[in-house]
Formats: structure tokens, sequence, C-alpha cells
């Protein structure tokens, strides 16, 4: 009992070291997100809801390359537990290299395509043409974004979260100005917060490329492809790949059912789901604290010291979640007048934010068992999972779009069925692993 009481200080203390400057770092980008949809929300509902459409097209791409930061986090944090230093940055630059093939193939595929893309989700014409642009100007920036990901992965799992919030603070802010500038001051609307975003990510990417070159260069890591490498970073993504496609789907899903609801509940979406992000991100600073201290203490060999962490970090998940429910229910009512003058959008927003609240403790019980399965490498497991909670939302999805009314309330019945049947799937899922102990297996990833 007296080891466990001492233990927990120093637990505490180390997921505060990883956490706090991680929920610095993530929040940056939806601030990216949010700036985006405050700005262009200004220039009318068409717009808004336009790039509310493209950004769930590009969330939904860089989504799926997620592996690249929580794949490398794992691998690269379970090889410095086992002492193989070196192992963890070659792993690092060959998910650098994927990272960057990945964002070149998407470009050139979906850069002609955007147009097809857009109209699958079954907008105006008015709101196609915003979304569209909004799109293909932002793919320009997909490369960078990508490799924003795997270098962040890498000194996540070098247990240093605090250099990607340096790079990705001083990013938010410079994105702020870049898109003030190019939409309103120079007058570019639409196009110009997708090249303002474009631009940032590139300068962030090479900045954090020329800090993970250095380090490794002073151990003596090539910097050279090599392919054999590269295609093991690749297959060791696919679990992951795939159950984040299993997200992804199912915020399409969402979308295509608010779509259906007319412009006004779109735009409404738009910035009810950005918001979400915002505070998804926000507990998932947690679950890099969980991706980064399990990886490394079942790369030592360490299943009991991964159990504690879980325990204590379930319980940070929980009170966090009840803390952000709580100030999201004070704002919620004037929290769309950020976003958009229209009154019905406004209303949509402020009764969707109440649903949001109450289901935050839930969510961060959900983020940060993520988390700790996927530090401890956990992936087939997470993939089948995905697939699981996906089908037991569709039936939901189907129901709100069948027989749910437009407007606010149509909204919310879809937020609670997003809440509480999605979310309700992944805790149940999640919670029935983390009981076992087959998630536990030590030493460093082969």
């Amino acid at each position: 009992m007296s080891r466990s009481g001492s233990a927990q200080p120093g637990l505490n203390a180390q997921i505060l070291r990883l956490a706090v400057p991680a929920l610095g770092a993530l929040l940056a980008e939806p601030v990216f997100l949010l700036v985006d949809a405050a700005i262009v929300g200004h220039l009318g509902v068409a717009q808004l809801a336009g790039v509310g459409i493209a950004s769930v097209i590009l969330g939904t791409v860089v989504g799926l390359s997620v592996f690249l930061a929580y794949g490398t986090t794992a691998a690269v944090a379970r090889a410095l537990g086992a002492g193989r230093t070196e192992d963890a940055l070659t792993f690092g630059i060959a998910g650098l290299y994927l990272a960057v093939i990945i964002g070149m193939a998407v470009l050139a595929v979906c850069w002609p395509l955007a147009p097809v893309l857009i109209d699958a989700f079954g907008a105006a014409p008015e709101v196609a043409g915003f979304g569209i642009t909004f799109l293909r100007w932002s793919l320009l920036g997909l490369p960078a974004m990508l490799a924003v990901l795997a270098t962040t992965g890498v000194l996540r799992g070098l247990q240093d979260t605090r250099t990607p919030l340096y790079v990705a603070g001083a990013g938010a802010v410079v994105n702020i100005g870049l898109n003030l500038l190019l939409v309103i001051g120079i007058g570019l609307g639409v196009a110009g917060s997708a090249i303002g975003t474009a631009l940032t990510q590139t300068a962030m990417a090479l900045v954090l490329i020329a800090i993970v070159a250095a380090g490794a260069r002073r151990l003596g890591v090539a910097l050279t492809p090599h392919s054999g490498h590269i295609r093991g970073a690749g297959r060791a993504g696919v679990p992951l790949f795939v159950r984040t496609l299993t997200l992804r789907a199912a915020i399409i899903v969402t979308t295509v059912v608010a779509t259906r609801q007319g412009v006004e509940a779109l735009a409404a979406q738009q910035v009810v789901m950005s918001i979400w992000n915002f505070l998804a991100l926000a507990l998932d600073a947690l679950a890099i604290a969980a991706q980064a201290l399990t990886g490394k203490a079942l790369g030592e060999g360490d299943g009991a010291a991964a159990r504690r962490f879980t325990g204590i970090m379930l319980r940070w998940g929980i009170w966090v979640g009840v803390a952000i429910g709580v100030i999201v229910l004070l704002v919620h009512a004037v929290a769309g007048s950020a976003f958009s003058p229209d009154p019905a959008v406004r209303d949509a927003v402020g009764a969707a934010l109440i649903v949001v609240a109450v289901s935050q403790p839930l969510c961060g019980w959900v983020f940060v068992l993520d988390g700790v399965l996927i530090g401890a490498g956990d992936g087939v497991y997470l993939a089948w999972a995905g697939v699981v909670n996906l089908l037991a939302y569709l039936p939901a999805a189907a129901a709100v779009a069948a027989w749910a009314p437009g407007g606010s309330a149509g909204l919310v019945w879809l937020w609670v069925a997003f809440s509480v049947v999605f979310m309700g799937a992944r805790a149940v899922t999640l919670g029935w692993r983390y009981r076992g102990d087959r998630w536990l297996i030590t030493g460093a990833i082969r």
C-alpha cells in the first residue's frame, strides 16, 4: 500500500510532464481549423458550409495518416525503454519518408478529384464551389502536414513533448496573422484561408525535420531512405490505419446526415465538429502521455508499471472531461456568435453543444484507453474494435437521417447518436480489452 501511495505522485508528475506540453501542441492544430472557421464564417453561410465539407475531407486524409505519429510514438518509446535509441531514430526517419510519399500521392490523386469529393456530400452548387477552392489550395500543404505528424511522433516517443509545443505554438500565431492578411487584408476569401494554413504547415515541417535530422546525425543514424525500413513502417501502420478509417467514417456519416438537414444545419455542424475536435484533442494530450509512458514501460519489461499508469490516467481522463464539460455548458449559448452572424446557425450550435458537454467525461475515458492500447502496440485489436463500433453507429445515424426533424432539433439528435452510440461503443470495446492482460506484451517492437 505504501509503495503504491509513494509511486502515485511520481506517476502524476510524469503524466503532467508529457501531457501539458502535448496539450499545447495538440490545441494548435484545432486552432488552425477554428481560425479558418471563424474568419470564413464572417464571409457568409455558404462559405462556412463549403469549408466545413472540405475540412472533413482534409481531416479524413490527415486522420487516416495519424499512424505516422501514433505508431511512431509507440515504436520509438518501446525502443527507448529497451535502450535502443539508434533503432528508435531509424524507425522515425523511415516514418518521415513514408509521410512525404503518402502526402505527394494523395495530392496527386485528390487535386483532380476535388469536385467529385465535394459533390459526394450533396451540397448546393454555391456551397460546393467554395469547398472545391478550399480543398485544392489546402492539398498543397498536405505533404508538410503529414511530415509534421511523423516528426512529432518521433519526439513524443523520445519523451519530448516540449519541442512540438514550441513549433506548434509559433505556427498557430503565424497562421492567424497569415489568414487575416490573405482573407481580409488582400481579399483572397476562402482561398486565402487555405493558402495561409498550407504555408504555415510547411514552415513547421521544415523546422521539425531539421530537429530530428540533427538528433540522428549526433547518433550516427543515416538520413538516406531505406526501402525496407519504409515498407516496415507502412506495414506497422496498417492496423492503426484501419482503426482511424472507422473513426473518420463515423465523422463522414455524421456530416452527410447534417448535409441533408439544410445549409444552416451543415454550417452549424462545421462549427460544432470543429469545437468537438478541439476538445477531443485536448483530452488526447492525456492519450499521448499514455502512449509514451505505456510504450516505454513495456519496452523496459515492466507490465505492472503500465497497469498503474493506466489506472491513474483513466481517473485523469474522467475528471478532465468533467471540467471541460462544465466549461462548454457555461459558453454554449454564446459560442455560435463567434463563428456566424446567422441566428439559425447560432441556435443550432448552442443546442448541440449541450450534448457535447455532457459527453466529455465519457470521451476522457475513451481517449485515454485508446492511447494506452496504441502505446502497447495493440493495433490489431483496435482495428477490429473500430469496425464493431462503426457497425453499431450506422443504424443510429440512419435513424436520425430518416426520422429526425431539420434545424436545431435534428442536429441535437445527430449528436446524441454520435455521443451515446458511437462513443459508448468505443468505451465498451476498449474497456473490455483493458480488463484483461493480452495487451500487456513487454519488449521492444520488432
